[in-house]
Order: structure tokens, then sequence, then C-alpha cells
């Protein structure tokens, strides 16, 4: 480990300002180009990212991936330029001029807000504010958790977050900023541009918060300093890296520094300055040099901080090629699966079908866990206080705390949207597959961090129980009758509900192998049957849907169901082929899997020309493009009602009757 003093190499304040305004201009230029887009924090804050750059962030602009690399999140993601800029600059080689002058147009890797993916270096999707600096906190608990596995020769790194006044604002902050605290993640740090300025106008408009009292009261280390002072800056981040708690450096800041007629004010917030105003800047600045033209010495300044931890890089690769556990540390950063866990898998897939246990899929998933957790190292688990009720917590997850990181589950308390962007955290920075748990309606306090899990294709698992009017008698507000359909709008979401422990099994496979984006794994709370009652090697569920019972005799009716109305339309089958209407079942644990399979082995599950009739305990959206031109649908039309389960399902009728009522009804339409 580098001492802090040989990390910070400082340079001269006349070199310092130049720096900064080499940000500061070339985020008004390219914002002016654009004709859209935030100048003012950019510009605000371009000391405090000068001064991170260029003497205390560990990075490697040839190695953009380098595993213990420092992360740099741009939570406030509006100010989009700055990060840009210091890309630029610092010599990422994808981040070229022309990039910067295409800011916000179309195929640029310059989008209006931080996009994860779209150029090495940039961490994490930021722009919903609140959301970077949870997902750093993400960041900094994984950090401790895989320097627990491997010591500080592999891993010894700091998570850096910019936020504004607006990501305080969000509640999301206070989740995240007392889990950091209660956890003592002494490797992050929060540096506020505290510049009291919304787009509205004053941030004492809406909030006259204490937010230094606020972050002590969550046990952080809090400092304030001058946003300015390029020295100050530094002296408070030194201190900040020797502290046992996270760090709040709170920069008092000029909202659009140099501008003349504008800083300190809501215009420069959101909008571009103006070709006057950004002329009287140039002046100001004493920046006589053409919109992104950088000189040559600014340059070469900036070159230098971008190679400034090198030796530190080859150090550390050093370490890594002599390291005994080197090909494990490989394995979990490069995000590989061990061997073997399929298998693992497999029999207790084979136990679940010839057991035939009449069980709750919550409860099934908790026995998957616990082969699954045993089987695979880098799953870290956890829930929102609900771990009895998930089942997400196993024998090999033991927590984790502020004195021991080398545990395996989370308590997050109720804390359902920092967990989810938690989790982000951690599955960005590499090294872990982290899963959590709460109940299903309850997805809509993650709604957000789970949208950016999309965006970003990050194998996150949403374990995501009680799904329907089956949990009985919480009642509607516990009744998510509407939450599979706002999860299946949610593009690159894949949604599992499965009928039994067999499927459970199968889909808890899928989710685990699928490292493009995220997954929700439904699971009911009351009993149900064991539906497979033999055993087959092939994952079932793989194709997202598959006949479940053919038809005796020729098909007529096709019944669509998921979950723990499979049951029901098995039982309305019964009745349908007792009367001689031939009537199948299909299982559709993931519609998303479903379609994405050919169109002839759509056709051969749906039954073309058979009426088709769905049953969930849920509203009807989304099922339509199921149902062909005489289809019915057997569900939810209202919030629900608290009562045993049973008498749930009869009240609303959900029951085999009523899916057998709805296919001879489809039938007489049809025939009519």
């Amino acid at each position: 480990m580098t001492a802090i003093a040989e990390q910070q190499n400082p340079i001269d304040s006349a070199a310092g300002n130049d720096m900064a305004n080499a940000l500061r201009l070339l985020a008004a230029d390219a914002v002016q180009r654009a004709n859209s887009g935030h100048p003012g924090m950019p510009m605000g804050m371009a000391d405090v990212a000068t001064v991170l750059f260029s003497r205390f962030l560990k990075f490697n602009p040839a190695d953009p991936g380098w595993q213990d690399r420092d992360r740099f999140v741009l939570s406030a993601g509006h100010g989009s330029m700055l990060i840009y800029s210091l890309l630029h600059l610092t010599g990422y080689e994808d981040m070229s001029l022309d990039e910067l002058r295409n800011f916000r147009q179309l195929g640029s890797k310059t989008a209006g807000h931080p996009e994860y993916g779209h150029a090495p270096g940039i961490e994490t999707t930021t722009g919903p504010l609140g959301q970077g600096i949870t997902t750093a906190v993400g960041m900094a608990l994984a950090e401790r958790m895989l320097h627990a596995r491997f010591g500080d020769d592999l891993v010894d790194h700091y998570t850096y977050a910019l936020a504004g006044d607006g990501c305080l604002m969000e509640g999301i902050s206070q989740e995240a900023i007392s889990l950091a605290g209660h956890l003592r993640l002494s490797k992050l740090i929060v540096l506020w541009d505290d510049n009291s300025i919304s787009i509205d106008g004053p941030t004492d408009l809406s909030t006259s918060d204490d937010q230094l009292l606020r972050f002590k009261a969550s046990n952080w280390d809090v400092q304030s300093v001058d946003g300015h002072d390029q020295e100050a800056i530094a002296g408070a981040i030194e201190n900040a890296r020797k502290t046992d708690r996270p760090s709040l450096i709170a920069c008092r800041s000029i909202i659009g520094f140099g501008a003349p007629n504008k800083a300190g004010t809501a215009d420069t917030h959101g909008a571009p300055l103006g070709d006057d105003e950004i002329a009287a800047s140039r002046e100001q600045l004493d920046w006589p040099h053409a919109p992104f033209d950088i000189p040559e010495t600014i340059r070469e300044q900036w070159a230098a901080a971008g190679h400034r931890s090198h030796a530190d890089y080859e150090a550390w690769q050093e370490r890594l090629a002599s390291a005994g556990d080197r090909d494990e540390f490989l394995r979990m950063t490069a995000g590989e699966l061990p061997a073997g866990w399929q298998e693992q898998l497999a029999s207790l897939k084979q136990a679940f079908a010839e057991e035939a246990p009449t069980l709750a899929t919550r409860k099934a998933s908790g026995q998957v866990l616990s082969v699954l957790t045993a089987a695979v190292p880098e799953m870290i688990g956890g829930s929102a206080d609900l771990s009895g009720s998930v089942n997400t917590r196993t024998e090999q997850t033991t927590p984790i705390s502020a004195d021991d990181f080398s545990g395996r589950y989370v308590h997050y308390g109720v804390r359902e949207h920092a967990m989810a962007a938690v989790m982000n955290g951690m599955a960005l920075h590499g090294g872990f597959v982290p899963y959590g748990g709460t109940f299903l309606v309850f997805a809509d306090y993650m709604r957000a961090a789970m949208r950016l899990s999309s965006l970003m294709g990050q194998r996150v698992v949403y374990v995501l129980t009680h799904d329907s009017i089956g949990l009985g008698e919480d009642g509607p507000t516990h009744q998510p009758v509407e939450t599979l359909a706002t999860l299946r709008a949610l593009p690159n979401f894949r949604v599992y509900r499965p009928a039994d422990a067999v499927e459970t099994a199968e889909c808890w496979a899928l989710a685990l192998q699928d490292d493009t984006g995220p997954s929700g794994v439904v699971l009911s709370r009351q009993g149900l049957p064991t539906l497979r009652r033999e055993h087959t090697p092939d994952n079932v569920c793989a194709r997202g849907a598959y006949l479940l019972a053919e038809a005796d005799g020729d098909r007529q009716v096709t019944l669509l169901a998921t979950g723990s109305e499979v049951t029901v339309a098995l039982a309305a089958r019964d009745k349908l082929q007792d009367e001689g209407i031939g009537a199948a079942v299909v299982s559709m644990p993931c519609w998303e899997l479903f379609d994405e399979q050919d169109s002839d082995y759509q056709a051969s599950v749906l039954g073309p020309g058979t009426v088709r009739v769905a049953v969930e305990a849920a509203v009807r959206l989304g099922w339509d493009r199921y149902l062909g031109e005489h289809g019915r649908f057997v569900g939810m039309n209202s919030f629900g009602a608290s009562a045993p389960a049973a008498d749930l399902y009869e009240h609303f009728g959900i029951t085999a009757a009523a899916v057998a009522d709805a296919a001879r009804a489809g039938l007489h339409e049809k025939n009519s």
C-alpha cells in the first residue's frame, strides 16, 4: 500500500487553477454546442475534481477495469460534462475531443447523464438523484468484503462520490448514509457540492436541513471546506482517508464559478450559458483559448495525472502474479461462476421431483439457496428486515458487521430502496453476485434502482415473496395485484414466477447464470403441490413457457397460468376433460424468455386455433398478447382484501370452476 503522501503529488496553484479552468470551459463549450445540458455543477466543482484526480484517485486509463482502482461516482449525474472532461484529459482513449463536441447527440458516448457501458471510466449510470451515492455505498461495501477474502495485497481502494444538494434531499440518501455509517465504511468519501442552489432557485425554498449534523448523527466523519481552495480540499481528503468512518466533505462552492453574471444562480444549473456569458467567463478566468482548445502545457499536466498511479498499478500486478489465490480472485472478479454448481442444484431438483413436497415456493427458494450459496461463494444475500419470511439467509451466509466483513449476508434494515441500489453497487464493483429479498409489493419502493439494474445490465437477483392475494390476512396493502405487470414492463428485466419447487430450482438456475441483466424471482407464501414429478435433467423453464399437461384428444382449450395459479389451471383442465373438452395446461414462469423463442415453438405451446384462458392472481395487463381472438382472463380487477388465502381465491373468483366457465364461454363465442 502506497502512503498518502506519496500519492498526493502536489502541483503548484497556478497549474491547478489552469487544470480546473480547462474543465470549466470544456463543460461550458460542450453544453453551448449542444444547446442543452448543465454547465453549473462542472464549473463549480472543477477545483474539487482537479484535486481528486490529480492527487488522490488511483486509476489507470490504459487499463480502466483494473480491479484495485478507486471508484469515482458522479452522483450528481446532470453534471456529466465534468466526468467526460476528466476522462478525456486524463487519457481515456475512448473519450476523444470529438465525443465532447458531440455531447448529448445520438450515438455519442457523452450522453446527457453518465451511462454505464458507454465508455470506460463511467462506473455507474447516474442521473436519478440519490442513486449514485447509494450505489457508491454498495461499491464501498464490496471493497471491504472482497478485502476480507483477499487482503491488502489485492484489494485496497477507495470509493469517492460527488453528490449535490438534490442527492441529499432524496429519501434514498438517508437510507444510504444510515447503512454506511452503521457499517463504518471508512473507505467511502462523499464530496458534497454545497452550493445551495437547485433548479427552482435557492435550496432554502424547500429545505433547511443541517446536513453536517445529519451525517454526524449517522456516524460519519464530517468536514467543511472552501470548494475553490485546492489546498484546503486536498487537506480534507487526506484527513478523510485517515478516519475509521465514512466521510462527508462539504465543499462550499459557487455554481457556475467563473461566469460573471450567472455564477451562484439557478440560471447556470440546467441551461447553456449563452455565447456572451461564455465569452465573459473566458475573460474572467483568463482563458484566451478557442472552444475545445486546451493548451499543450495544460494537457501535459492532466496527462501526468492520468499516469500518476502507474507505479501502484505495476506493483499490484506483481502482487497478483504471485498471489496464491490468484485464480479464485480472477474468477470472481470476472463474474465467472465456479464449476459444479449446476450438478449440485440438479440433485436438489431431482429430490423435489421424487419427494413431491407441498411447499411454498418461498421455502423451496430457501432450500435452493442453501445449495447455491454452498456451491457459489460469491453469492451475497440479504433482506430488508424480512429474513425469516423471504428465506434468503442460509447456513453459509453469516451476517457481515462493521467489525467483520468476512460474512455473506447483509441486514439492510427497512431500507428497500437502498438495498436495491447497494446491490447494484456490489455488482458493478465486481467479485460478487448479490441477491436480496422483500415482499413483492415493496418492489415499488425499489423501482428506481431496479430500473437502473436493468438499464446497466447487472446481475442482481431480487427475491420477491408473498406474491399475490395468496398471502392472505395481511390484506390489500400487502397484496401486489398490479406489481407483476409493472415488473414485466421493465426492459431487460426477467420475471420468474415458478409454480412449484421444481420450477423454483430451474428459475434460480436461470437467474444465476444470466449475466446480462437482473431477475425477479417471484414466490408464494402459501404451500403449493409439486406438479412435475418426473425428473428431467433439462431446464424446462429455460424456454419461458412449456406444455405441462397436454389435452386428452384434440386440444380445444389452452389454459395459461403462472405460479400458484398453475394448480388452479390443472384442476380446471380436469373439469373440462370430464366434459369431453380437450384442454391443455401451459406453465409460463417467464414471459420474457418465452417471447425470445421462435414462432414455431410459441405456436406449439399456445395451441393455434384453441380458445385460450389465462389465470393469474393479478391484473390482466399484458396477458392479451397471448390470448387470441376468443381468449378470456381470470384474475384480479381490483385490490385484494384481508382474509385467509382460500377464502380470497373463492371471493375473487380465481377458481377451477371460474376458469372452466371462461373456457366454455370462449368456445361458445368461437362456435357461434
